[in-house]
């Protein structure tokens, strides 16, 4: 068999293994099998369920309408595949092509993807965080302590941290009639990822339907009494919240620890890829044999300035692995670039949020459509004189068309004699974004540089 021969069945057979057993990881395999692959295929997954669905876990779970055991992904096709679930991967050797299990098991591959995604940040205070009452919204374990709890009526419920998952909790909670404090370190809620000017149509939101919010604060310190159990947060202003329960809602922690020593460009902001999806090393070398996809990448994005971009986005993680398995089983001129256009939505207080593009880049605001007084308008972020992404708050119908002016670097503020401006709504001002050496829960997009060995960061984590 010629060389060219062997590599083709190689790509076709061999041995491919998929650490990452949620979304990313599941539309990644079966891509590989729509592509022709009819070799061994092994998922490993930390969790001991099969691939579900974690978007209703802060709406409909909580509410008590979808059972956590419920929201399996469906399935595209049989995967014919090896699941190895409940066991981490904890290290990974890339010159013998193995990657090691907790339980002491080595998995041998010819191709690797990794799609490990992120867990939610803990209370840092561990004995804090070990109290009865104290809580993060992450994985179906958690929803289902979280609903359980909730259903047995608590006196007040504390969110910290009021980003996309909080305040979608601080809803759900006020949904189901309990007493909602929102503790927020920023000025308002979503100022990470959508800045002041929407942060304030937010807040109205929230205290609006009831929601005891308090911004610009920080939980110093949770209490608890003689029996372990939560009664007290206390807060730098010097205040008190009395909860029964807290919800730990500081942005998320990408699961990149098990690589570490390994010489794949991994670090806390993700694992580095070009826009092929193959993984750098440590050197900024690109590997042919790793590939990386969802939560847990970053690459560069050539509407963004080919900065890297890490991604916390239910349509990204899809998109990215279908890139990643179809170049895995492609030859060189068959590849292609992972181009999708950020988009993110939320529901929260009976508003339905959409965004597009990178919000967090923008410096500028213009609400093109509808009213914030009304709850229904359209918000388009401008950066360095073109339109970088925009946001709609019930008015999502708008979306495909700046996603176009997005893919195509249009002027900002837009020309459009046509768009339907409300009065005091026609001038751009400043989007408001807080400043990014102040810690917040942060942007849903996340620009890491222009280098996969570049070590500025424009974002960090919560100090909440």
């Amino acid at each position: 068999m010629s060389l060219d021969g062997a590599l083709e069945r190689l790509k076709r057979e061999g041995r491919i293994v998929v650490v990452g057993a949620s979304l990313a990881g599941l539309r990644a395999a079966e891509t590989l099998r729509e592509k022709g692959f009819a070799g061994s295929l092994t998922l490993i997954g930390a969790e001991p369920y099969e691939p579900y669905d974690r978007p209703p876990l802060s709406k409909q779970v909580l509410l008590g309408k979808a059972r956590a055991d419920r929201t399996a992904l469906p399935r595209r096709r049989e995967l014919n595949a090896r699941w190895r679930l409940g066991v981490p991967a904890s290290g990974l050797d890339m010159a013998g092509r193995r990657v090691r299990l907790a339980d002491g098991d080595e998995v041998e591959y010819d191709r690797l993807l990794i799609a490990t995604g992120v867990r939610a940040r803990p209370w840092p205070q561990e004995n804090e965080a070990e109290l009865d009452g104290v809580f993060v919204l992450r994985d179906r374990d958690d929803a289902v302590a979280l609903e359980r709890r909730l259903s047995q009526r608590p006196r007040r419920v504390l969110v910290i941290g009021a980003g996309f998952t909080g305040s979608e909790i601080a809803s759900a909670c006020r949904e189901r009639g309990l007493e909602v404090t929102v503790a927020e370190r920023g000025d308002g809620p979503l100022v990470g990822a959508l800045g002041g000017v929407i942060g304030e149509v937010a807040a109205e939101l929230h205290r609006e339907h009831g929601v005891d919010l308090r911004c610009g604060v920080m939980v110093t310190r949770l209490e608890g009494d003689s029996a372990g159990r939560l009664r007290v947060a206390h807060l730098s202003d010097g205040s008190t919240v009395e909860a029964d329960v807290a919800v730990v809602s500081l942005g998320a922690t990408r699961n990149t620890e098990w690589l570490t020593g390994s010489g794949l460009g991994a670090g806390p902001r993700g694992i580095a890829c070009d826009a092929g999806c193959r993984a750098f090393d440590i050197r900024g070398i690109v590997t042919d044999d790793i590939f990386v996809a969802g939560d847990v990448a970053r690459s560069p994005h050539p509407l963004f300035g080919y900065q890297f971009l890490s991604l916390e986005h239910w349509g990204n993680a899809v998109a990215q692995a279908e890139v990643a398995a179809h170049n895995m089983v492609s030859d060189s001129a068959d590849r292609r670039p992972h181009m999708w256009v950020p988009a993110f939505w939320s529901s929260q207080f009976g508003v339905n949020i959409k965004s597009v593009g990178a919000p967090s880049m923008g410096t500028e605001i213009l609400i093109a459509q509808g009213s914030r007084s009304e709850r229904r308008f359209t918000g388009v972020y401008g950066y360095q004189g073109r339109v970088i992404g925009a946001v709609t708050f019930d008015q999502s119908r708008w979306l495909p068309f700046y996603q176009r002016l997005i893919e195509t670097t249009a002027p900002f503020p837009p020309p459009f004699p046509t768009v339907d401006r409300r009065p005091g709504g026609q001038r751009p001002m400043p989007a408001d974004f807080p400043d990014p050496s102040v810690p917040t829960h942060g942007p849903t997009v996340t620009l890491s540089g222009y280098s996969p060995a570049d070590q500025r960061l424009t974002f960090r984590p919560a100090g909440h």
